[in-house]
């Protein structure tokens, strides 16, 4: 495994029209890229997670497991806007010297494969064997297989959509309403709106497990029990835990990024969108997700030519795309 990061020095123009003078990404790798140039395997992260995906997604990646380092190439970027040494809002703005902060332009799901593309050319890659992500991560990857049709050979996005709905959006604007009706929110300083964020994280949460996640977990077993309930508790510790290692601006900003993603601006329609994919294509579902429910998977299925959708069953809703390890392996052994 190896953590580096790639610089760009040539001006890049978002799809907001900002022009970015610089940037850089930070990037994890496994193994090497073999002779023929033919055995990448590309891991896109969902919001808060970072590039080192052996990590969060152990049960995936590493040496016995479907994706290892020993027959496979595996990359992994962090997105520009997070807060893992790519191109984030407390970094330096190049033309104020100061960082950037409130001023942190918009990073579309379409912008962030864009930054991708030349360390693809860095790195000697020609060719993707599979392409894999969940959540923000699939969306990033539907753009990209758009884009570059001939790129990916198989593609696998989990628990994700062609554009990003309007419960979604609303359940990100809740959240972002919290980090600003944060009072520190408006100050350029590193931990501005952390407590706003802690609460955004609370409402995220309820979205990504499901009714009977919390029955099962966070249930009473107490029938006169008048307060500090369990699944209270759990919902302040969920807070705390990200306030520990994430902040409100890339937060706030990547939450805008999701909302934006519509693989169709630009292009026609979602459909026609869709249909210009060339990749093998499983699309994965989650049973009980409600923030990315299964009609979502099951549209982008039926809109990419030869498409097809496995759905998984798990009691963790949305989050089961990154707990259900056993399911997604048995899908992608037997695909490819």
């Amino acid at each position: 495994m190896t953590h580096r990061i790639f610089k760009s020095e040539k001006p890049f123009t978002l799809e907001s029209g900002y022009i970015l003078p610089e940037y850089h990404l930070a990037y994890t790798t496994y193994g090497k890229l073999n002779s023929t140039k033919d055995n990448t395997v590309w891991i896109f992260h969902a919001l808060t997670a970072n590039s080192n995906a052996s990590e969060w997604w152990a049960g995936l990646v590493g040496n016995g497991k479907v994706f290892d380092p020993e027959k496979y190439f595996i990359v992994c970027v962090n997105i520009p806007g997070s807060c893992y040494g790519s191109l984030g809002p407390l970094d330096k703005n190049p033309e104020t010297g100061e960082p950037y902060f409130h001023d942190f332009p918009l990073f579309t799901t379409r912008d962030m494969i864009r930054t991708y593309q030349p360390l693809t050319k860095y790195l000697g890659i020609e060719k993707i064997q599979i392409g894999i992500g969940g959540s923000m991560g699939g969306q990033q990857l539907l753009e990209w297989a758009i884009e570059e049709p001939g790129l990916f050979e198989y593609i696998f996005p989990i628990a994700t959509n062609a554009r990003h709905s309007a419960w979604g959006i609303a359940f990100n604007a809740s959240q972002r309403m919290c980090i600003e009706a944060d009072s520190t929110w408006k100050e350029k300083k590193a931990d501005a709106g952390i407590e706003g964020m802690k609460a955004a994280r609370s409402i995220a949460l309820i979205s990504y497990r499901h009714y009977d996640t919390y029955h099962a977990s966070q249930s009473e077993h107490h029938i006169d029990k008048l307060e500090n309930y369990k699944s209270e508790s759990y919902q302040k510790y969920q807070g705390e835990k990200l306030g520990k290692r994430f902040n409100a601006f890339s937060y706030y900003y990547l939450s805008k990024g999701m909302d934006a993603h519509n693989v169709g601006r630009g292009r026609g329609s979602i459909e026609n969108a869709l249909q210009q994919i060339k990749a093998k294509t499983t699309v994965i579902g989650v049973n009980t997700d409600i923030l990315f429910p299964l009609s979502e998977q099951q549209f982008i299925a039926d809109n990419v030519p030869g498409g097809k959708l496995d759905a998984i069953n798990s009691l963790y809703g949305h989050d089961g795309f990154l707990l259900e390890f056993e399911q997604i392996q048995a899908i992608i052994t037997d695909t490819i």
